[in-house]
C-alpha cells in the first residue's frame, strides 16, 4: 500500500487555520449526505491523511494530527500514514475516541472548527459539549471547507451523471404510493414536513437511480417533502425527458444548491409568527447535517429521528425479495465460474495471476448477466497476508501475485436491476495449515449458527451477533468487524438502520421480516491469513411448533448460492446438524446453479466437485 507524504498538506492547512482563527480542525470522511461510499470529490479525509479507508475521522492541530479508525482497517492505516500522523484506534482499550482526543487538545481555550456541512447536528452537538468541559471554547462551524482550499484545482468536480427511473418491475411499489406512506408519518407526528438528505432515501422513494457515486447507484440531491408538496432539489440538466414524465406535476424539481436557501426561507416564515404561536416542526433524520438545521432555524424549528424512509427501505418488499433471490443466483454462478477459471489458471496451466487481474475477470463473468449494472464495492481479491487486511484494495502495479500455497479471500458483489449482491469465499488451493482449517471450520460454524436461527419477534441484530462469534470465542478468537449489516435492493451495499454486531444502534431497531443482511464472521492473523464467509440473509417468518406469548417467531433465508471451501474444512469438528445443513446448502446451490454451465465442462465440474456431500 502506497503512503501519502502528507507535510506540505498540513503546513498549508494550518496556515489555513490561523487565518480562520481556528486552533484544531476535524475532517471527517462522510460527505454532505453522510455516505458511506463517496465521490472523488468529497474524498477530503483521505486527501489530508493519505488513509483511503472507508471510515475514520482526521483531527489537525497546529501542532499534531490524528487518525481514527476502527478494527477493520488497523493494519490499512498503520501502512499507510506516513510519521506526521497519531494512528487512534478505536475500540481498544486506553485509546480515546476522536471526539475526547479532540476535546483534550482544546484545552486552555482553544477553537475548533468544522465545515458543518459534513457532520450531523447530533454530533456536533456531542462534540461541542466535550470541548466545554475540557476547558475548550466552542465548536465552529467554518464557512469554506479548509481542505478543499488546500486541495485546490486538483480536487475532482461533483459528477453530474443521468438520473434513471426504475421501473416499479423491479421496485415492487410506485413512488406515490411510497411518498403518500410518508405523509402519513407526518401527520402521525403533527410535522410540517420531511427534509431528506440520505442519498439513498432518495433514490428509493422516487423510485430513480443514479451513478454518481461509485458502486451506489445513487445520484447527489435533497428533498423536501410536506403533507401536500414534494420538492426534489437536483440539478436539471441530470434529468432527461422520462425522469420528468416520471416525476410528473407531483414533484417541484428545484437546483441542488438552492436547499440551504430555500430551508433558511421557510425558518424565515417561521420567525414571522406570533409570539407564543404553536409552531410545527419540521422533522429531518439524525444523519441530517448541522449545516441543514442550522438553515432551519436549529432545534427550535426541528426534531432529529430515525428516518421512517430508511426503516420503510430496510424491510423488502415481494418483488424485491424475489428479485434478490434471482440475482443472487446469478451472481452466485458467476462466482463458481471464477473459481473454476482461477483454479485451473494457478494449478494446470501453472499461470501467474495478480489479485487486480483475478478482480478483473470476476467483473468481466458478472457483466455477462442478465441485468448486470455494475459493482457493489471495490473486489477485495487478497492472497496470504493480504487477507488478513479486512477492507484490503488491491492496485495495478501494487498487488500480489495469487499464491496457490496461500489462502485467498474474495468478497466482491454487484449491482442488478433486481437486487445488490455481497459475497465473501476463503478458500486454497493447495494444502491448509491446521491453524487456516481451525480459523476456517469455527467461522463456518458460525455462519452455520446464524443463518438457522430462530428468534421471537423484537429480537435486535446485537442479540443475534454471538451466536456466530460463539465458536471463536470458545477458543480465545474472535475479529474486529461487525457480522451483519443491511443490503439495499439495487441501492448501497450497507444500508441502516439494521445490522448484526456491537454497535448500539443495532440495539435500537429490531430485526424484521423482509430485512435483507449480510452473515459474514471471520478470522484475521495479521502477516499470515484471513477468513471470511459471507452470505446475504432474509429474515422471515418461523414456523415454530409453540408461539410462546402469542409472539411471532423469525429465522432466514440464505439468498446466496456459492459452495464452501471443502479443503479448508475440517468435517469431522462439525456436528451432524452442521453436516445436514451444509449437504442441503451445497444442493440447492448446485440445483440453482448448476444450469448456467451447460456448455462450460470446466465450470460444472468445479462446481460438482465442491458440491458433493460431507
Amino acid at each position: 500500500m502506497k503512503q501519502v507524504e502528507t507535510s506540505q498538506r498540513l503546513a498549508h492547512l494550518r496556515s489555513l487555520m490561523k487565518e480562520h482563527k481556528v486552533d484544531i480542525y476535524v475532517i471527517p470522511s462522510e460527505d454532505s449526505h453522510q455516505s458511506e461510499y463517496i465521490a472523488p470529490c468529497d474524498a477530503r479525509r483521505e486527501f489530508i491523511s493519505g488513509f483511503s479507508g472507508s471510515a475514520g475521522c482526521a483531527v489537525v492541530t497546529l501542532e499534531k494530527a490524528s487518525l481514527a479508525t476502527d478494527g477493520r482497517y488497523f493494519n490499512q492505516a498503520s501502512k499507510q500514514l506516513d510519521a506526521n500522523w497519531e494512528l487512534l484506534k478505536q475500540g481498544l482499550t486506553d485509546v480515546p475516541t476522536w471526539q475526547d482526543w479532540t476535546a483534550t487538545q482544546s484545552e486552555g481555550g482553544k477553537v475548533v472548527g468544522v465545515d458543518p456541512s459534513v457532520i450531523t447536528t447530533a454530533n456536533a452537538r456531542k462534540l461541542a459539549e466535550k470541548i466545554k468541559k475540557k476547558g475548550g471554547s466552542d465548536l465552529v462551524p467554518t464557512q469554506e471547507n479548509l481542505v478543499d482550499i488546500v486541495w485546490g484545482s486538483h480536487r475532482p468536480s461533483r459528477p453530474n451523471n443521468k438520473v434513471k427511473v426504475l421501473g416499479v418491475k423491479f421496485a415492487g411499489k410506485e413512488s406515490e404510493a411510497k411518498i403518500e406512506d410518508l405523509r402519513k408519518e407526518l401527520v402521525k407526528k403533527q410535522s410540517a414536513g420531511f427534509v431528506i438528505s440520505m442519498l439513498d432515501e432518495i433514490a428509493w422513494l422516487f423510485n430513480l437511480r443514479g451513478s454518481d457515486i461509485p458502486y451506489n447507484p445513487v445520484f447527489f440531491s435533497y428533498a423536501l417533502i410536506t403533507t401536500d408538496s414534494a420538492t426534489l432539489f437536483v440539478d436539471h440538466d441530470k434529468l432527461d425527458e422520462e425522469v420528468m414524465t416520471h416525476l410528473g406535476k407531483r414533484v417541484s424539481v428545484k437546483p441542488y444548491e438552492a436547499v440551504l436557501g430555500d430551508l433558511a426561507a421557510i425558518n424565515a416564515t417561521l420567525e414571522k409568527q406570533e409570539s407564543g404561536a404553536p409552531r410545527t416542526k419540521y422533522l429531518v433524520s439524525k444523519k441530517a447535517s448541522w449545516a441543514l438545521t442550522e438553515a432551519l432555524g436549529g432545534e427550535k424549528n426541528v426534531e432529529e429521528i430515525r428516518s421512517p424512509i430508511a426503516d420503510a427501505k430496510a424491510i423488502k418488499n415481494a418483488t424485491e425479495l424475489e428479485g434478490m433471490r434471482a440475482c443472487h443466483i446469478r451472481d452466485g454462478a458467476a462466482l463458481s465460474e471464477y473459481f473454476a477459471w482461477l483454479e485451473e489458471q494457478l494449478l494446470e496451466n501453472g499461470k501467474q495471476i495478480d489479485e487486480v487481474e483475478g478482480a478483473d475477470m470476476l467483473e468481466e463473468i458478472r457483466s455477462k448477466h442478465q441485468y448486470f449494472a455494475g459493482l457493489s464495492f471495490d473486489t477485495i481479491s487478497s492472497t496470504g497476508p493480504n487477507a488478513a487486511v479486512i477492507h484490503y484494495k488491491p492496485e495495478p502495479g501494487n498487488c500480489s501475485i495469487i499464491d496457490p500455497k496461500a489462502v485467498y479471500l474474495c468478497d466482491s458483489g454487484a449491482q442488478y436491476f433486481d437486487g445488490t449482491t455481497d459475497t465473501t469465499r476463503t478458500l486454497h488451493f493447495g494444502q491448509p495449515t491446521d491453524m487456516e482449517r481451525l480459523s476456517y471450520t469455527l467461522v463456518l460454524k458460525g455462519n452455520i449458527a446464524l443463518d438457522r436461527a430462530v428468534f421471537p419477534k423484537g429480537t435486535n441484530g446485537m442479540a443475534l451477533d454471538t451466536l456466530a462469534r460463539q465458536f471463536l470465542w470458545e477458543e480465545g478468537l474472535d475479529y474486529r468487524h461487525g457480522t451483519g449489516h443491511g443490503v439495499g435492493s439495487y441501492l448501497n451495499v450497507h444500508e441502516g438502520p439494521i445490522g448484526i454486531g456491537t454497535r448500539i444502534e443495532y440495539s435500537e431497531v429490531p430485526i424484521s421480516a423482509g430485512n435483507v443482511l449480510s452473515d459474514e464472521p471471520g478470522y484475521y492473523e495479521d502477516g499470515s491469513f484471513g477468513i471470511r464467509i459471507e452470505n446475504i440473509i432474509m429474515c422471515q417468518e418461523a414456523k415454530t411448533r409453540f408461539q410462546f406469548g402469542e409472539k411471532p417467531y423469525l429465522g432466514f433465508e440464505h439468498a446466496t448460492m456459492v459452495p464452501m471451501c471443502r479443503s479448508l474444512t475440517d468435517v469431522s469438528s462439525l456436528s451432524s446438524v452442521e453436516k445436514k445443513w451444509l449437504n442441503d446448502y451445497h444442493q440447492e446451490v448446485f440445483d440453482k446453479t448448476s444450469g448456467f454451465f451447460k456448455d462450460d465442462s470446466r465450470s460444472l465440474a468445479w462446481l460438482r466437485r465442491e458440491t458433493t456431500p460431507v
